[in-house]
């Protein structure tokens, strides 16, 4: 049995608990953790996840009970081996983190789902939270909780567009090619903004992380943006250091990308550390915008585990992690591909959903303007009823924006994900527009008029022949 004392005072934290005339023992804090999160195959694999759902239970029940503190006092991984866990921790705000220390995770599960709590109450206290305590909360909440609790943690941000709004839903614009053909990236672009498809950003995986490559992508989305006059961003997503030497040339880039992990072993993994990010924001200050943010992070639970950089952390709150490193940088931008990694961190759909509710949720009470890129690889027990189930049920939760990929399928990195007419049916259904100033822009060009499309949209050659391209 594991005893410590968290907090000055009388109050003795246990690990262990009694169910159903049976005694369960936790070693430690992340072992309660992991025991307490949904099932995950992810966790599985890990060998770290519960054996029995009593066993989950019995997780649960104490890990309701430690206060937010000793989340704080036993992060998953030790404040003096781990940049990310000493950046998070030196970011929260005294005042903030002296309002909820004493709370029990029971207690701030209450607090985000009580209908007094509002938007001002949440932000008072989102720069107490670390990314553990985010976790913790999460861990103890079913998909409906998830939703109410989301809904109410609305993150507005603005660059040439403003994503966040009530009554808005956003979309990346996503024109991937197997060969970076610009003739095919075209296509794409006409075709996606035709349905009203790109407010969030044009955003482009390349085939080739090169420089050049980028910089003639930049160039190429650029031009288009600038002869259409289309109010969004540009950016093409490859590694931030081939993104930085191209924009270092001159290339015109919107935003800057890179995948985060929740460890600092998991960066290195990527190829990064904290000093090149700032590097990046510096570079980005300078050539992008003093003003407005630009920044664009990409997570998915899972990554730690397979680059052996999660510590013996479960992958939801490693996840946490990251989202509690991405808001020190402001991002314009955050999305988790929920299913990208496959089936050893989500093994299917029912897994695919839970994950993508979780995200999203942890991201927007941690402050991110968060999106989800609701997908899922082909050798995943999922389908695309799983797929559009998880996009309905994350726009029901305010979701930022969602990926818009031709006819829902990425050519280029084979992989499931939402199409130009899911993003369409989405804003239909659920009575949404898009960024406000996309929205003025395509009514400008016929493509929108009384919040419905015309009958322009799906035609990719409507604005190539509208603005003699």
């Amino acid at each position: 049995m594991f005893w410590r004392y968290f907090r000055a005072g009388e109050i003795l934290i246990k690990l262990d608990t009694k169910i159903a005339g049976r005694n369960y023992q936790f070693a430690e804090i992340k072992h309660v953790l992991a025991q307490a999160n949904e099932e995950k195959s992810g966790d599985q694999l890990a060998q770290i996840g519960s054996q029995s759902e009593i066993e989950r239970i019995a997780a649960k029940s104490v890990l309701s009970q430690l206060p937010l503190s000793a989340l704080r006092e036993q992060p998953v991984v030790a404040y003096d081996l781990d940049e990310v866990t000493r950046l998070i921790d030196d970011s929260l705000d005294p005042i903030a983190y002296a309002q909820i220390k004493d709370w029990t995770v029971a207690e701030l599960r209450e607090f985000l789902l009580d209908s007094d709590t509002d938007l001002k109450m949440i932000e008072a206290i989102r720069w107490g939270l670390s990314g553990e305590m985010v976790a913790a909360v999460t861990k103890l909440m079913s998909n409906i909780d998830l939703i109410l609790a989301g809904k109410k943690c609305q993150v507005v941000v603005k660059a040439k567009t403003t994503l966040g709004l009530s009554g808005r839903l956003s979309s990346r614009l996503q024109p991937n090619h197997p060969s970076d053909s610009i003739d095919g990236i075209k296509a794409s672009i006409f075709e996606g903004l035709s349905y009203g498809v790109g407010d969030a950003v044009i955003g482009i995986n390349p085939v080739y992380d090169s420089a050049d490559t980028v910089g003639r992508l930049l160039e190429e989305t650029h031009k288009i943006i600038d002869q259409l006059k289309i109010p969004t961003q540009n950016c093409i997503l490859s590694h931030i250091t081939t993104q930085m030497k191209a924009i270092e040339r001159g290339a015109p880039a919107g935003l800057i990308f890179q995948s985060i992990a929740g460890s600092e072993k998991g960066n290195k993994a990527f190829g990064i550390d904290l000093d090149l990010i700032r590097e990046a924001c510096a570079l980005g200050k300078k050539e992008i915008s003093s003003q407005l943010p630009f920044m664009y992070f990409e997570t998915g639970q899972g990554s730690e585990l397979s680059s052996l950089s999660h510590f013996g952390a479960d992958q939801l709150t490693m996840e946490a992690r990251c989202y509690a490193l991405a808001r020190c940088f402001n991002p314009f931008l955050v999305n988790d591909v929920v299913g990208f990694i496959g089936p050893e961190y989500l093994a299917d759909g029912r897994q695919m959903i839970r994950a993508g509710l979780e995200d999203h949720f942890m991201a927007k009470l941690l402050g991110l303007p968060m999106g989800v890129d609701a997908c899922y690889t082909n050798h995943m027990d999922a389908d695309q009823n799983d797929l559009e189930n998880l996009t309905i049920l994350l726009t029901a939760a305010g979701v930022n924006y969602f990926m818009g990929v031709p006819m829902g399928d990425d050519v280029m990195l084979s992989y499931q994900s939402t199409s130009f007419h899911d993003i369409a049916a989405l804003r239909e259904i659920h009575q949404l527009l898009p960024a406000p100033e996309f929205e003025v822009w395509l009514q400008s060009v016929d493509l929108l008029k009384d919040g419905k499309l015309t009958k322009n949209a799906g035609d990719p050659s409507y604005l190539p022949k509208r603005f003699s391209l």
